[in-house]
């Protein structure tokens, strides 16, 4: 199978979005198939797992590169001929591929990631909340399928009135995140920093921006034993430092493979504080390091945690319910050591790979319903054409 795989965000970037495409190019080359990768130009590299990636014209919006539809576009994919575009979080640039596999005959999926009406109304744009959800139902509908993160996402999106939706999570490396690693060197070394004095470390991973809402962290002040540690960087870093500058905070910034690894382990409870995720990779991550989660009773952490099982899910405007919950998990060495483990074993049924192959048989699924369309459409003309003049079909 040949995919075009269009991505508004692609490395040397690295989120949600990018982490997704690289696993399923991975993937793509793991089971044989070929592909080529069309993102913004913004310094990404020539090829990826052996696959050609192309970058096409983007501007620079808050740091970040946005691709730009183009006249190109159509001609790449008509060159490449791909049985399936696959379109990650499509924007202003998987728009005008999704256009461009439409005019061309080919199936495109659309991956919905990023919760663009739900930054709309975070702002308080009113008007352009509206806007976005034009925006999202334009580009969406006009794709052969859309897959949704979340059963929340779902139900927003069913309510906009997009249509052809489908399930597919994320998958979690359930090798790379294992309660294992607690006895790795660089481990036990980073717990001695954050647990000088046996400390219950609640740990964070993520970006730091206003959606992720880490000021909310202040509500845990007065849980005595505890430190806060917490991985990534961003541009709500300045406002994170004001608001819990009088507490026992470190600062761990950006890690990736192994480091990131070890600092999971080094934690005893995982808590994220936005409530607007669309899914909510950390969580799976933190789980399947046999750590208890607590999360807003909001967007995908419904479908990742178990409430009362593998953590715990608290209303998202009760800041005072998110520091009694970890405060009961940093009392309770016992139930954070079975909680751990169920989220451990929840996870895993959920790994990249079986979650890339159940994206291949999307792929295959909008292949089939294109080819019964496309031969509806041939026998439709034919018949037409035996119609005499002035004829209706009955």
């Amino acid at each position: 199978m040949r995919v075009a795989v269009v991505s508004e965000s692609f490395l040397p970037t690295t989120n949600g979005v990018t982490n997704s495409v690289c696993k399923v190019l991975d993937h793509l080359r793991l089971r044989g198939h070929d592909a080529i990768v069309i993102v913004p130009a913004a310094g990404a590299p020539a090829e990826y797992a052996g696959f050609p990636v192309v970058q096409v014209p983007a501007v620079m919006y808050r740091q970040f590169p946005v691709g730009l539809p183009n006249a190109h576009m159509q001609r790449i994919l008509a060159d490449f001929a791909p049985d399936v575009v696959h379109a990650a979080s499509p924007f202003l640039l998987g728009a005008g591929a999704i256009g461009s596999a439409r005019r061309l005959g080919i199936p495109s999926i659309a991956i919905f990631q990023t919760d663009v009406a739900g930054y709309a109304r975070r702002n308080r744009l009113g008007a352009a909340t509206k806007f976005a959800w034009r925006v999202i139902r334009w580009i969406h509908n006009d794709a052969s399928l859309t897959l949704v993160p979340s059963s929340s996402s779902m139900v927003d999106l069913r309510r906009a009135g997009l249509k052809r939706l489908r399930r597919w999570g994320r998958g979690v490396d359930l090798v790379q995140y294992h309660p294992r690693n607690r006895a790795m060197p660089e481990a036990v070394a980073l717990r001695e920093r954050l647990s000088p004095n046996g400390e219950v470390v609640v740990g964070y991973v993520g970006r730091f921006a206003p959606e992720k809402q880490i000021e909310r962290l202040a509500a845990l002040r007065d849980i005595p034993g505890i430190s806060i540690a917490l991985v990534g960087a961003g541009p709500s870093t300045p406002q994170v430092k004001r608001a819990l500058a009088d507490m026992p905070v470190t600062y761990l910034g950006e890690l990736r493979g192994d480091a990131l690894a070890a600092a999971y382990a080094s934690f005893d409870l995982f808590v994220h504080t936005g409530t607007e995720e669309t899914f909510g990779q950390t969580l799976q991550e933190a789980h399947a390091s046999g750590l208890p989660v607590v999360a807003p009773r909001s967007g995908g952490p419904i479908d990742l945690i178990d409430h009362g099982r593998t953590g715990f899910l608290f209303d998202p405007v009760d800041d005072a319910e998110l520091a009694s919950t970890v405060e009961l998990l940093a009392r309770d060495p016992a139930l954070r050591h079975r909680m751990g483990e169920a989220g451990r074993r929840g996870v895993l049924g959920r790994s990249w790979e079986s979650v890339c192959d159940e994206l291949l048989g999307h792929y295959h699924s909008v292949r089939i319903t294109s080819a019964r369309v496309v031969s509806a459409r041939a026998v439709s003309a034919r018949v037409r054409g035996r119609q005499p003049a002035g004829t209706k079909a009955s």
